[in-house]
Parts: C-alpha cells; structure tokens; sequence
C-alpha cells in the first residue's frame, strides 16, 4: 500500500460510524489515526474497529486497525499505512504526538453538551447531535436518517436528538436493549450468534438482559465494559444477514463521505 501523501487525521471514537471515517479517509490518502477511551461501550463491534482495543487488532471491510501503545509510535504507524493505529492514551498526549490537521469528533454523544474543540487543530469537524459549526467545532456533520444526513454545515447546530431507529422487518426500536442500571456488562455472547426472544443475553450486576426478538446478534458490547443507564448494549437484527451486521453501514458511510467533502473542500 502506497505511503501517506496527505495530512494525518485524528478521529476520536471507534465505534461504527468513527471507524467508517477513518476507513475512508486512509483510502484517500490521508494518514489516520483513532483516539478513544480504554474500554468503549459501541455495540455494533463487526462494524467498528473497537475491538482493536480489546484484541490488539481487528480489520473492517479490508482494512485493519492496530492498537498503538506508545504514542511516540503513532505518527510511523499512519504514516505507513499497513494498518490504522488505534491508541487509549490521554488525548492531550495523542494531540502533542500526532500534531493533526483535521480532528473529527465521532463519539456519537447523544445526551452529551459538546464541549468547545476548535482549538485542539487547525481544522475541527463535529459529528451528532448539537454540534454547532463555527462554535463548537469549525464545521459539523448532520448524521440524523434523512435526505440531509452526511451534509456539511459550516455554520449552524446539527439536528437534536429525536425520531425513531429504523424498521427492519417490522421491528424499530424494539430490536435494541438499553442498560437498565449503570454497571459491567457481563456477556458469553458474540456478535451475529442468533438468539430467541427472551434467551438471556448479557447482565449487568443481577439484572438479566434477554433479546427482545428472534435474529442475530448485531450490537453487543463487549464483554466487562462499564455501562450507563439507559445506554444501548444490545441490538438483535430480525432479518437474520450477516452482510448487515459486518462492514461499513450505510448511514456511517454517508456521514464518512461527507466528512471527506468537508476536509477536501478546506484544501486539507
């Protein structure tokens, strides 16, 4: 694979849609890297580089995530290309190692205030519910289902949260489990096993979480993760097709694509 020939992009969070960005970007040609906490709660592992952090390394739809445990390696790491490095260090040391161009918020923080990034690098992108471009981050991403997801805002809030999940085969938001109480997760599960309505699943402390639904697993959060209340831990997907549960999704692929629009159109 040819070496790096544009900037290095941080993008933090790993869960599915961070993880598409990051996989479209390194095949533009930017050199990526990946910031996120040391155990995150993202469901949807076969569509996400997060269990790189659990496992050292895990590949999406052709590409392959690398855990980086010194930060003085991440540079070298993206810079090569063999693999998109991945690190859980402070982000403050992750942003003094790497000296990005572009930082992309893609954590996903429904409920969360965002905090104000546009000092952090030269070009700030903000993705999810209440980023406001020229604000929060220099430009923001609407990720909301709809003929305006994967548009760039360069000024503006992005929509609140709102609206219900998608139907598949007739099942919208009663495909998901939400954590009950703030707790680890404890599961034996894995992603796409198929599961019966009310066959326990996971637990958190003694509460027990069964599938709402017959299907596959297609979010599940790893196992001894530390969840919040009200938190989607699980999700079971009735059309049964594992092309659903594994690769880049199509909303995260939009919003991914639009994120690349947005730092190709600033010159980056």
């Amino acid at each position: 694979m040819p070496r790096m020939s544009r900037p290095i992009v941080l993008v933090r969070g790993s869960g599915d849609v961070g993880s598409a960005i990051a996989v479209v970007l390194h095949r533009a040609g930017y050199g990526v890297a990946i910031h996120d906490v040391a155990a995150p709660a993202a469901p949807r592992r076969g569509m996400a580089f997060v269990d790189a952090i659990f496992d050292g390394t895990c590949s999406l739809d052709g590409v392959t995530a690398r855990r980086v445990d010194d930060v003085a390696d991440l540079v070298a790491a993206a810079a090569d290309r063999d693999a998109i490095p991945v690190s859980t260090a402070s982000l403050s040391d992750v942003l003094d190692a790497v000296a990005p161009a572009v930082l992309v918020d893609a954590r996903m923080r429904k409920r969360a205030t965002p905090e104000v990034q546009r000092d952090l690098a030269p070009l700030t992108i903000g993705l999810g519910p209440n980023i406001v471009a020229g604000a929060t981050t220099d430009l923001a991403i609407e990720t909301q289902w709809g003929d305006e997801l994967g548009a760039v805002l360069t000024s503006g809030s992005t929509r609140a949260l709102g609206g219900e999940p998608r139907t598949f085969d007739g099942h919208s938001r009663d495909r998901f489990v939400y954590a009950p109480v703030t707790g680890v997760f404890a599961t034996s599960a894995s992603i796409a096993q198929r599961v019966e309505a009310g066959e326990v699943v996971a637990t958190i402390g003694d509460e027990q979480l069964a599938a709402p639904l017959d299907g596959i697993l297609r979010g599940l959060v790893h196992d001894g993760v530390v969840v919040e209340a009200r938190a989607k831990v699980i999700e079971v997907d009735p059309r049964a097709d594992l092309s659903k549960v594994y690769g880049l999704g199509p909303r995260p692929t939009r919003i991914a694509e639009g994120v690349l629009e947005a730092v190709e159109g600033r010159g980056v």
